[in-house]
């Protein structure tokens, strides 16, 4: 997969810098978000595709992206399909640092030294390429202004800024609430960004979702047993990065 396009993970990040602060909106949960982005823009680039809940690996080529390889090769190293929600709670430490280190090194972020209660060492990242971030903003903001079914790549982003729950940061107060709702709503557009946020939900829920079959449709999936505590464990243990 060539460069020229920017990859789901780093677009959902983009979208959760807040540009005054140079922290990572939820960054909790976008730590989800990010892997399960990656999911996403491996179905995209045609390497897996859902299973029911589960995802299988269709094609094992890399695709060019050192971090997508590496998730691809574990996929394939599994042997046979995961169920999304088990490969989204697994720990995924230093994720969001690699994606921020890699958007440095391309010029689309400028990372600030600083430090916290003036001991505590800390790194703000600002965005260098203002234009960028608003074509991904723009993106949202026009296919939930219009109603107009959205690319599968912009579904999918909006099911995964709303399964991470940056509605709230981009779309804040009572004059958003209607945008928030039409963000969520435009995660039936795509079946495997719908899988993959019903997904990280479900992880924040420490719920296990039944097996089922990839949504079509907004309708989520009635919950069902709460996941063991490793499984918890293991989304709680999630690396703090830099910027948070």
């Amino acid at each position: 997969m060539g460069k020229s396009r920017r990859s789901l993970p780093e677009e959902l990040l983009l979208l959760a810098l807040d540009p005054t602060t140079g922290t990572t909106a939820q960054p909790q949960s976008l730590d989800l978000g990010l892997a399960g982005a990656q999911l996403v823009e491996l179905a995209l680039a045609g390497r897996i595709a859902p299973d029911g809940d589960r995802i299988a690996v269709v094609m094992a080529r890399p695709t060019g992206d050192p971090t997508l390889d590496s998730a691809l090769e574990l996929l394939r190293r599994r042997g046979s399909p995961v169920r999304a929600v088990h490969w989204i709670g697994g720990p995924r430490l230093g994720l969001r640092q690699t994606y921020l280190s890699h958007l440095e090194r391309c010029g689309m972020v400028h990372a600030v030294a600083g430090q916290m209660c003036g001991v505590l060492p800390t790194t703000r990242y600002q965005a260098t390429q203002s234009a960028i971030s608003r074509e991904i903003r723009s993106r949202l903001d026009s296919a939930i202004r219009t109603g107009v079914p959205p690319d599968p790549r912009t579904a999918a982003l909006a099911a995964l800024a709303h399964a991470v729950g940056l509605g709230k940061h981009l779309y804040p107060g009572n004059e958003g609430r209607s945008s928030r709702s039409r963000l969520r709503d435009l995660i039936r557009h795509d079946p495997m960004g719908g899988l993959v946020a019903h997904a990280v939900m479900d992880v924040q829920n420490g719920v296990a979702a039944q097996p089922r079959r990839a949504p079509a449709t907004g309708g989520r999936p009635q919950p069902a047993v709460p996941m063991q505590p490793h499984a918890q464990s293991r989304h709680g243990g999630m690396a703090h990065v830099a910027a948070h």
